[in-house]
Parts: C-alpha cells; sequence; structure tokens
C-alpha cells in the first residue's frame, strides 16, 4: 500500500499549492514558506532539510578554517582536501583530484598552484605520456597534513561531543548514505 503525503507550500502571491512529498523533499527553499532563523543556534523545526544541511555545511566550513588557524597553518580547507586525496593516492592528475574531491578542474587548479607554489605539491610529467601532468605530494604536504590531523583532531572531536554516543551510529549511517547518494547524483549529472 504507497501512501503519498502532501503538504501546502507557501507562494510569494499568498498562493499555495499542494504537492507531494517527493515534489517538497526536492523544492528549494522557499524564505517566504518559513521563518529564516535570526540566529542559526535557533533554526525552526520546520526548516527544510536543505536549509538545515547548507547552514550545517557553511559553519562546518568556517569552524575547520578556524581549526586550521588555531594550528597555525596558511593552507586552505581546500589546500587540505587536495593533500588528504594525494595522500591517499599520490601521482594523480588535476582532474582525477577534483573527481575526487567533487570539485571542478578550475577550482583545483588554483589550489594546486598555491600548494605548489608554497612547496606542497609538485607537478611531474607522467613517464609515458609527457603531455600528461600528474601531482605528487612533497615531504613538506605530507608534514602539513599529518600535523593538521593531530592538533585539529580535539576541536573535530569537541565540534561533535554534542551528539549522544547511543545516536552516532544512526548519524552515521544517514551520511554515509546521503554522501553514497548525492555522489550517484552528482555523477548522473555531470554523464557518468
Amino acid at each position: 500500500m504507497s501512501v503519498t503525503l502532501v503538504f501546502d507550500l507557501k507562494r510569494h502571491a499568498g498562493h499555495t499549492r499542494r504537492v507531494s512529498a517527493e515534489e517538497a523533499a526536492c523544492a528549494p527553499a522557499d524564505p517566504a514558506s518559513w521563518d529564516w532563523p535570526t540566529d542559526v543556534e535557533r533554526f525552526p523545526e520546520d526548516a527544510p532539510l536543505q536549509a538545515l544541511l547548507l547552514t550545517a555545511t557553511k559553519l562546518m566550513g568556517a569552524y575547520g578554517q578556524c581549526t586550521v588557524q588555531a594550528a597555525g597553518l596558511k593552507v586552505s580547507l581546500a589546500g587540505l582536501g587536495v593533500l588528504r586525496v594525494l595522500m591517499d593516492e599520490d601521482g594523480l592528475k588535476s582532474s582525477e583530484v577534483a573527481d575526487r574531491a567533487w570539485s571542478s578542474p578550475g577550482t583545483v587548479t588554483a589550489v594546486v598552484n598555491t600548494l605548489a607554489r608554497d612547496g606542497f605539491v609538485e607537478r611531474k610529467p607522467d613517464e609515458a605520456d609527457r603531455r600528461i601532468v600528474r601531482l605528487y605530494l612533497t615531504d613538506q604536504g605530507r608534514a602539513v597534513i599529518t600535523y593538521y590531523v593531530t592538533q585539529a583532531a580535539p576541536r573535530w572531536r569537541k565540534a561533535f561531543d554534542f551528539a549522544d554516543e547511543a545516536d552516532e551510529a544512526v548519524v552515521r549511517r544517514f551520511f554515509i548514505q546521503m554522501i553514497g547518494h548525492l555522489g550517484r547524483l552528482m555523477r548522473e549529472e555531470r554523464g557518468r
């Protein structure tokens, strides 16, 4: 038996339209349909999921950059992300790093330019095809990512200390499923 939930969404002109739960879940956040909080710590219970996730992501990025500054590093979170990808597998092409980081090749190129200038990454021609350029983590780059992880770990634990230990498995499963689902959607959008 299938159940269709129906919601009333407010429109800018004061009209309402009935939509299914599926449509409501994918509907863009309409600021007129609920009260945006003046303080991010007081989000309304009926806030759309995407508004909650986008706000949490923005705050997490800001907090993440604070962890970088607290560690005394002069590298961006995007730079640390590239270093992390190369730590997993050194010698990737820039396009491969972009794919693994869900970023654009242009963004990765700009980040890698800074990392190469600062001595964290080296560009080397591919041995088989000299037209291909591969990215390699330098000893200094490896030291930076290792240092950051050790320095930031306590701050990241503190960032999540509000969650009940009993809820952690559910939250973890939700994020793993969401990352997998959004990853598939991104591949579809990119035609892969």
